[in-house]
């Protein structure tokens, strides 16, 4: 009886690929299936069309009149489309989207039936809200939350369904979702950085946050990937040993995409076009099956709903080409694991992208003003920036050989980093017409030249400057972009408005013109963030122990970092700015601890079932074979069988050795959960899990994958490394 690993091989080789032919051009589908401004001029009033496109723009309310008008709109496209359900389409704190479909289908009187959507059906539901995660703002018995309409990210219909972007919160107003707390940290920036805009160019009224992400991602065969219980049922494998063959030679990386993955790509470009979803770039990483896609830069949260809609649409596209998609940010142990960079710019209304310089020194003088307040932000609160990355899943990662440490740093590249020395040598006070003619001439005007050649870029850096863009590269693959857009939009933002009011307080107490104020603020912010600065190699000891020196913190737990989320500092700049409360904020970082001893906790019972019930059984199996093979030995060479059976009684050693150690490990492990499991905080909870528990895992498994080098490859259950990652 062949076992499930050789069935899903054999499965495997007997695919049939699925072939897709591309006949449209991209620019003719782009948008077919979203509810943009092209479908809103067709389908909805004057009034009602300028309604939502002010609330896009502006931020205004629409009135219950007009929500009317557009629901019909909306209703009369999406039928149109063959869409015969709606749903309000949400982001709860369980990190990926939520749906509840109902149909336009409505009864009337005499037995008759017609299709309705009105405007209170679009603009706000009532979902069940009890069973996802709230962090004690609802009881589990009271189920009450509204999801309400949120405009300036547009409807779009996949399959029939009619899916709507909405945020949700609680009956007591409180947010339950990562949308909300995103939306408020944009609006605050846009005041703030509008603010500083108007110092260098009185034209600007709004500034947008744009969001660029780079989604890596494995590729698994279907049946390969279910012959796995770890895979099914944490995303990543908790045993197997390394494949002969792994990334040693970098042969996959940028290489010929292999022709079933580029049919699942054509066919998952295709469905993104018909989304809106602009994806542009695909390639082989560097690990055997890992690939990446990266869109066009878009405003953040339309990046961010885009973003989680992708991964959705990865998965049930994957499914029709036999594939498993698989985000774990570390899903094989010994080759890179996945992150999703995120790349973070601000541009103005008039179409200037404030961290890229211009061609005059006033323009750059604005690019520094955006790009040293950056770094300064991330200076002050790079713990709260190291949190949010924060998860069971990319502990795993981080500071491994393809991903950023934990230590939070800024590289900005040698030639960035003279001019800010430059700027540092700047008097306190009002500059002298020689000074300031040095500066903008020879220092600030000079800053387009020094960019054009800086092209260098730094792999271990978490937080690296590329251009026009911040590159925040710690993000983990399976993350929601919401949360460390959030952090960044609010510590940005806190530090534009202090940037402002440091310069007008000099203009005004000190007389200062604006330039020098401007010179003045900046030298200070650069000497008080020299800390967070780092050009090296981040994953060197002698980088860990310069970071202590400089005082940056290094937490390579998620229990340890998420600490910051509560923080009385973290507290103080949401609720100053309005982004969160205290309830929002404690709320989040119960349900964070509450998720990582949850994934915990669910791997040590996978890891502890498949070594008990699928690799003990097998080590068994082998070593009776031996044991049979020994008898015969004996029974043909009588006394003088030992020095023809001694490979084999070394063998039937080794196994009996690994077998115990791993139910030694098992059951202590079980030991260690049960005490756990017992602790009333939930903070202890999870630091029980982390240093306790967690430790087992590697120690199991050193054994397992010890057995399944020893063991007959015919009789080992697991589909292998090679299998997994060689399989194409």
């Amino acid at each position: 009886m062949p076992t499930l690993r050789f069935q899903a091989i054999k499965e495997t080789f007997n695919r049939v690929p699925v072939i897709v032919n591309e006949t449209e051009r991209r620019s003719a589908i782009f948008g077919k299936n979203v509810f943009n401004e092209t479908s809103m001029r067709q389908f909805l009033t004057k009034d009602s069309y300028k309604s939502v496109m002010n609330a896009i723009e502006s931020g205004t309310k629409i009135d219950r009149s007009n929500a009317g008008h557009i629901s019909t709109g909306m209703k009369e496209w999406a039928i149109a489309k063959g869409a015969t359900h709606y749903t309000h389409w949400f982001q709860p704190l369980t990190g990926s989207t939520a749906e509840k479909h109902d149909a336009f289908f409505e009864t009337i009187e005499g037995g008759r039936a017609i299709e309705k959507f009105g405007g209170g059906q679009l603009v706000q539901q009532e979902p069940d809200a009890s069973s996802f995660p709230s962090g004690g703002i609802r009881n589990t018995f009271e189920a009450r939350g509204y999801t309400a309409w949120d405009p300036t990210s547009p409807a779009f219909i996949y399959g029939t369904t009619l899916c709507i972007p909405t945020v949700f919160v609680a009956y007591t107003g409180e947010a339950l979702d990562n949308k909300t707390p995103l939306l408020r940290s944009l609006q605050v920036l846009d005041h703030a950085a509008t603010d500083i805009a108007k110092y260098f160019d009185k034209k600007v009224t709004k500034v947008i946050v744009t969001l660029g992400w780079e989604q890596e991602y494995f590729l698994i065969d279907k049946a390969l990937a279910t012959s796995r219980p770890d895979i099914t049922l944490t995303g990543r494998t908790l045993l197997g040993h390394a494949s002969a063959k792994g990334q040693q030679l970098d042969d996959h990386y940028f290489g010929s995409i292999p022709t079933r993955v580029l049919n699942y790509m054509r066919d998952l470009e295709t469905e993104c076009m018909l989304l809106g979803i602009p994806v542009k770039t695909r390639h082989n990483e560097v690990a055997p099956n890992q690939f990446e896609l990266a869109p066009i830069f878009e405003e953040a949260n339309l990046a961010v709903d885009h973003n989680s809609l992708l991964m959705d649409i990865m998965e049930k596209v994957a499914d029709r080409h036999n594939f498993k998609v698989l985000f774990h940010e570390k899903p094989f142990a010994g080759i890179n694991g996945s992150g999703k960079h995120n790349n973070w710019s601000l541009c103005t209304n008039t179409g200037v992208n404030l961290l890229s310089p211009g061609n005059t020194p006033m323009k750059s003088l604005q690019f520094l003003t955006f790009f040293v307040s950056t770094i300064k932000a991330v200076n002050d609160y790079e713990e709260l920036l190291r949190a949010s990355i924060a998860s069971a899943n990319n502990d795993h990662r981080l500071g491994a050989n393809e991903a950023p440490p934990a230590i939070i740093s800024v590289f900005i590249g040698s030639q960035l980093t003279k001019t800010l020395n430059e700027l540092e040598k700047v008097t306190t006070g009002k500059l002298s017409p020689e000074e300031k003619t040095d500066l903008k001439l020879n220092v600030v005007g000079k800053i387009p030249e020094i960019l054009l050649d800086n092209t260098d870029r730094n792999r271990t850096s978490p937080f690296a400057f590329t251009g026009n863009k911040f590159e925040f590269r710690g993000v983990g693959s399976s993350a929601n972009c919401a949360n460390p857009m959030t952090v960044l939009n609010s510590i940005v933002a806190k530090q534009l408005i202090e940037f402002k009011e440091s310069v007008d307080k000099l203009i005004k107490d000190k007389k200062m013109k604006k330039d020098d104020a401007i010179f003045n603020v900046l030298r200070e912010y650069i000497k008080v963030s020299k800390a967070i600065r780092f050009e090296g190699d981040g994953y060197s000891d002698a980088w860990v122990k310069e970071a202590k020196r400089r005082g940056l913190s290094n937490t390579k737990n998620t229990p340890e970092a998420l600490k910051a989320k509560i923080s009385k500092k973290t507290i103080d700049l949401y609720e100053s700015l309005g982004i969160m409360s205290k309830v929002e904020i404690k709320a989040r970082y119960e349900i964070r601890v509450e998720e990582y001893t949850m994934r915990i906790q669910i791997e040590g019972r996978v890891l502890g079932d498949i070594a008990r019930n699928h690799v003990i059984p097998t080590a068994i199996k082998y070593q009776n074979i031996l044991i049979e093979n020994v008898q015969g030995l004996k029974d043909i060479y009588g006394k003088d069988f030992r020095k023809f059976s001694k490979e084999q009684m070394q063998l039937i050693e080794q196994i009996s050795e690994h077998i115990a150690k791993i139910n030694i490990g098992i059951t202590d492990m079980i030991n260690e959960r049960k005490k756990a499991n017992i602790i009333d905080s939930i903070e202890e909870r999870a630091f029980s899990y982390c240093n306790k528990v967690k430790p087992y895992f590697d120690k199991i498994r050193y054994h397992c994958d010890k057995l399944e080098l020893l063991v007959d490859d015919e009789l080992w259950p697991l589909t292998k490394y090679r299998e997994l990652l060689f399989t194409k």
